[in-house]
């Protein structure tokens, strides 16, 4: 069975590096690309991107769509169907202006892996997210065992996490001199942190507690004075394995060095949350609490672009967009709030309309007086 087409290979890896280095797009992102490319040269039989046909298009669409999933069994999502269609849309129209190819493949043709209107509103919808209480959170870290130097770690990065917002990719790839306890801060620098989009920028620890703080501060003294680790030792190390008295590989302590992936993270994050009796709930979700944090507790716009950048956000509106949704709970009961009056009270959005007004009003009587007097000056010119 033909498991590939050399011609196909070539023209793919000139493709990979198109997006690596022209498009600047990102390892999970290559990768995506390829696994799409896959699934269709599969349905193919590997036949020839030469022979690229619209009607490939629209039979790989339907095919994929009965397609189910290896893990639930059940048929591949709209948002799945859209992303890996998308993948291969955007393929075909670069090899339509690929030498070779231009003659062969049709620009227009690369349409065809288009989904309906209706699936891809589907698809595209914006959902709520759920994310844990701070209730929830600081329930789990007080259920949390603190024995061994591996349960240490494992509450300190819970609280780490919730302390920052820090994305899991990140935290696998800190270092101990990336914080600064004095400051109450962490410098996520991207030469050596693997942040988003590879950015720079500072965090400073969220308010969310004394007893959360203080969990971080003595997993770093641990690992500073206790086990003299220097700088550049990781904030969290992975776990060391050896083999056992039962011959099989366990945890025995701490390795001094980094996470390769952050999947250990998140598997930490799980037995955290089943141990305590609730549903799991993934790092990544801790930035939405820290957003619903934010929005309850700031008192100006100057707060809330404060705990945006905190997250790494360069706008305001990718804070509200991506995480500020209003749960449905609380929207309900805005909603029913709007029935009681409320009495009216200045905000910085009036105050600040109101400087503005005043300004462009001296502004126009200094522009009268000017003018007054230049006409002033004219006709006594003119005398």
């Amino acid at each position: 069975m033909k498991k590939h087409n050399p011609a196909n290979e070539r023209i793919k890896r000139k493709y990979f590096a198109f997006l690596k280095e022209a498009k600047r797009h990102s390892e999970p992102t290559i990768d995506a690309a390829a696994k799409a490319l896959n699934r269709f040269e599969v349905y193919t039989s590997f036949r020839d991107f030469k022979k690229f046909h619209f009607q490939q298009a629209i039979n790989f669409k339907k095919h994929f769509a009965e397609q189910k999933g290896q893990r639930s069994g059940e048929k591949l999502s709209k948002a799945t169907l859209h992303a890996t269609l998308n993948q291969l849309k955007r393929f075909f129209k670069w090899l339509s202006r690929e030498p070779g190819y231009k003659s062969r493949v049709q620009y227009s043709d690369a349409e065809y892996f288009n989904l309906s209107d209706k699936d891809t509103r589907i698809a595209t919808a914006k959902r709520n997210q759920k994310a844990p209480t701070m209730k929830q959170i600081k329930h789990v870290i007080s259920t949390m065992a603190a024995d061994t130097e591996i349960e240490k770690r494992n509450r300190a990065l819970f609280a780490f996490t919730l302390l920052t917002g820090a994305r899991d990719s990140a935290i696998a790839s800190m270092k101990l001199k990336h914080i600064d306890l004095v400051a109450g801060c962490v410098n996520q620098d991207a030469r050596e942190v693997k942040t988003k989009f590879s950015k720079t920028f500072t965090t400073y620890f969220f308010p969310v507690g004394d007893e959360i703080l203080e969990i971080l501060v003595e997993w770093v003294t641990y690992l500073q004075d206790e086990r003299l680790w220097g700088n550049d030792d990781p904030l969290f190390p992975a776990t060391l394995m050896k083999v056992g008295s039962s011959c099989h590989f366990e945890a025995v302590g701490l390795d001094r060095k980094h996470w390769s992936t952050a999947s250990p993270i998140r598997t930490i994050f799980k037995n955290a949350f089943i141990g305590a009796g609730l549903e799991y709930f993934n790092p990544h979700s801790f930035r939405n609490t820290l957003v619903k944090f934010g929005l309850e507790n700031c008192k100006s716009a100057e707060h809330f672009k404060a705990c945006s950048q905190n997250l790494g956000h360069d706008k305001v509106l990718t804070t509200f967009m991506s995480y500020g949704e209003v749960a449905c709970e609380r929207q309900g009961a805005i909603i029913r709030d709007l029935a009681t009056p409320q009495e009216s009270k200045p905000t910085d959005a009036d105050e600040i309309a109101k400087a503005i007004i005043i300004i462009k009003q001296l502004g126009m009587a200094t522009g009268s007086a000017r003018n007054g007097n230049k006409k002033h000056v004219a006709y006594s010119n003119k005398k």
